[in-house]
């Protein structure tokens, strides 16, 4: 069996040399040199079997969505990626496993020319924690606190798929590729954000539910909202099933790792251009209001009635 020292080695280190990295792993720390002029911008999540990936899960897509979970992250800031480090809780030493979680994470970290500078292994229940770091210049990072009333929200990509595969696999039922990826390999919305920088205002991650997370960002911000439920995007695979289903879906479901955002009104058309650019589809799904809360509503005014919920680690049970 392979020792804690040669997992790093066999699989995690690398001689290539990075952008930005003095001394990156096999010392106690990395040192790492942000480009001049650029605020540092950090962010950590932890994925756990069977939380947040069923049981079954391939290797190669665990490795992936590690990374992608913590790069959706940075592109909610309007952050350029630099390095990761990666903090690994193994059973055992599965080196069949081991080579194909390192295949996810580095042919997405090599896309994004992130260096993997440091982490840790241990042995215990499977999980992994991923931090990384990127950089943006701080006057133009996008932030939750910078919604107002008046401002268009948008959301990229077609929310809910995510939450529609998982519901498929929890009932045993057969998943479409497509549909599967879109739970399994994420795809952080990078080249839009750092575009979205300077141009729109507020902006979060989708990752707990649509609702709650523009939530966060009105609860940040001191404003609410009104959403459009009929203008919310739906995939091939969501317009299968009823528009309530597919509603709880989009609006409760997580794991979508989309970026929902808010622009001035004179400023819209230079978002449509921003994603053509970027080639992410996005929509305008309402707008930002002075009153809390959020109002959803139907595209012929009526209320929608749909209950909101979201996910929440300490209610939410996924075992």
């Amino acid at each position: 069996m392979v020792s804690e020292f040669e997992i790093i080695h066999r699989f995690f280190q690398r001689e290539l040399a990075a952008p930005g990295v003095l001394l990156g792993i096999g010392d106690d720390a990395a040192i790492l040199m942000p480009d001049a002029g650029s605020a540092l911008v950090v962010a950590v999540d932890t994925l756990v079997a069977g939380r947040h990936f069923p049981d079954q899960t391939d290797p190669v897509s665990i490795g992936h969505k590690a990374l992608a979970v913590n790069l959706s992250d940075l592109a909610a800031m309007g952050a350029q990626p630099r390095w990761a480090t990666l903090a690994l809780t193994l059973p055992k030493a599965d080196e069949a496993w081991l080579s194909g979680f390192a295949e996810g994470f580095f042919a997405l970290a090599d896309r994004f020319h992130v260096a993997l500078v440091g982490g840790d292994t241990t042995r215990g229940p499977l999980s992994m924690t991923v931090q990384v770091q990127g950089q943006v210049d701080a006057a133009r990072a996008l932030r939750r606190d910078a919604a107002k009333p008046g401002q268009h929200i948008f959301i990229t990509g077609t929310p809910g798929d995510a939450a529609f595969a998982l519901q498929q696999l929890q009932a045993g039922e057969a998943v479409e590729a497509a549909l599967l990826a879109r739970l399994n390999r994420p795809e952080p919305r990078i080249a839009l954000g750092m575009t979205l920088a300077g141009v729109a205002e507020a902006a979060i991650d989708v990752s707990d539910g649509l609702l709650a997370d523009i939530q966060h960002m009105l609860d940040a911000s001191a404003c609410g909202a009104q959403i459009n439920v009929d203008a919310i995007p739906r995939s091939q695979a969501l317009l299968s099933l009823d528009v309530e289903s597919a509603l709880t879906c989009q609006l409760n479901g997580g794991d979508d790792y989309e970026l929902c955002f808010t622009v001035d009104a004179d400023r819209v058309e230079q978002v449509y251009q921003a994603a053509e650019d970027s080639a992410v589809s996005i929509a305008e799904i309402g707008i930002i209001e002075p009153q809390p809360g959020i109002r959803c509503v139907h595209e012929d005014g009526s209320p929608c009635t749909l209950k909101v919920g979201g996910f929440d680690h300490f209610a939410n049970n996924h075992d």
